[in-house]
């Protein structure tokens, strides 16, 4: 697909932009193992979310799509899943692949996840590793997918966190849902905390504080959940910078997760001198949202590194566009985890810029 953008003097109005991905993939998820029907609205159905639909059709969830953003999970319950009768596609999405992952360690039977072929260069032996110290027995092609995972009776563990990650914390804390005894995380700085809060809102007991997260096994079922998912954060960034640097701009940016783990953009724009106000705010299943009302705003070079990185590691690329507009030197350390995603981020959102003329 070729796309030619011309520039435009006016950037005005309201927008929705489409619905949160990490918490997409977690209302299947968790809707699944719940006891009962959950009913999601304003799902995204991207390609790395379908493949977490398939997933849980493939191990006997039933999934009704009202329209392409509603659907209705039939929950089976924690010990409700069935073995999947060939390996699980996780097609390019590594947060259907990692969290299964920790569902799976605790069923009966074995299954087997495979993706395309980017997802089969990316590491999952920090996931494997964990799980095996729970009692799974789970198996890799040299640290990488494909990855089999055979079920046992799971013990809690206390586990440190080599690097701060959503998709491993996640893993472990699902696993910890079919554990005996409670299951400790320690994170080395902040991370995506949408697993914890999803689950509890479905009345798991999870204590968080200061990076450490103790999950109890339930005794209970998990409870349905029923929300409408807020507008991703990360697609709304790319409108809101382009309010930042349009003159004359004025956006509105309507029910956007403002969850504080995944916001540290806005942390980095206010340093250089942005101004975003919040406001409409609300809550689902957990998730704060709000409207963000964007004005344009000159911005200043400013130096990244250490915890905010976590909170805005996927917004990189829109950010590296903001700092080749404001005035100064913009430095970031501490992101290393982009050279590992779908690709080397890095190097991709360097090289496209420089043939722009930017500076990096």
């Amino acid at each position: 697909m070729r796309v030619r953008v011309r520039p435009h003097s006016l950037l005005q109005g309201s927008v929705r932009v489409p619905a949160d991905k990490s918490l997409s993939h977690r209302a299947l998820l968790l809707g699944g193992i719940a006891q009962g029907i959950s009913v999601v609205r304003n799902w995204l159905p991207a390609a790395d979310c379908q493949a977490t639909l398939n997933a849980v059709r493939a191990l006997g969830v039933k999934v009704e799509e009202l329209s392409p953003t509603e659907l209705l999970i039939h929950g089976v319950g924690l010990g409700g899943l069935r073995p999947a009768a060939t390996p699980i596609d996780c097609q390019g999405s590594g947060t259907t692949m990692r969290l299964l992952a920790g569902i799976l360690a605790g069923q009966p039977f074995s299954s087997t996840l495979d993706g395309h072929t980017g997802l089969r260069r990316r590491p999952m032996e920090r996931v494997a590793i964990p799980l095996r110290q729970m009692g799974a027995t789970v198996v890799t092609q040299d640290g990488r997918p494909p990855v089999t995972i055979t079920g046992g009776d799971l013990r809690g563990i206390e586990y440190e966190l080599p690097v701060a990650s959503a998709q491993v914390k996640s893993a472990i804390l699902l696993a910890g849902l079919y554990a005996k005894g409670s299951t400790t995380v320690h994170q080395p700085g902040p991370a995506r905390d949408h697993t914890e809060r999803m689950l509890e809102a479905q009345g798991v007991r999870i204590e968080s504080r200061q990076n450490r997260i103790v999950l109890t096994p339930p005794t209970e079922p998990l409870s349905p959940c029923s929300l409408s998912i807020p507008a991703d954060f990360s697609s709304a960034a790319f409108p809101l910078v382009a309010a930042l640097l349009t003159p004359h701009a004025s956006l509105v940016l309507e029910q956007v997760s403002v969850n504080p783990t995944r916001t540290g953009l806005l942390d980095v724009l206010g340093q250089m001198g942005a101004e975003v106000l919040r406001f409409n705010q609300s809550e689902q299943a957990g998730e704060p949202a709000a409207d963000l009302a964007v004005r344009p705003s000159g911005l200043r070079g400013t130096e990244i590194g250490g915890d905010v990185v976590v909170r805005m590691i996927d917004e990189f690329p829109i950010l590296a566009v903001a700092a080749s507009q404001a005035e100064g030197e913009t430095l970031v350390r501490n992101a290393g985890e982009l050279r590992v995603k779908e690709s080397d981020r890095i190097t991709a959102v360097a090289a496209e810029l420089r043939r722009l003329g930017a500076a990096i």
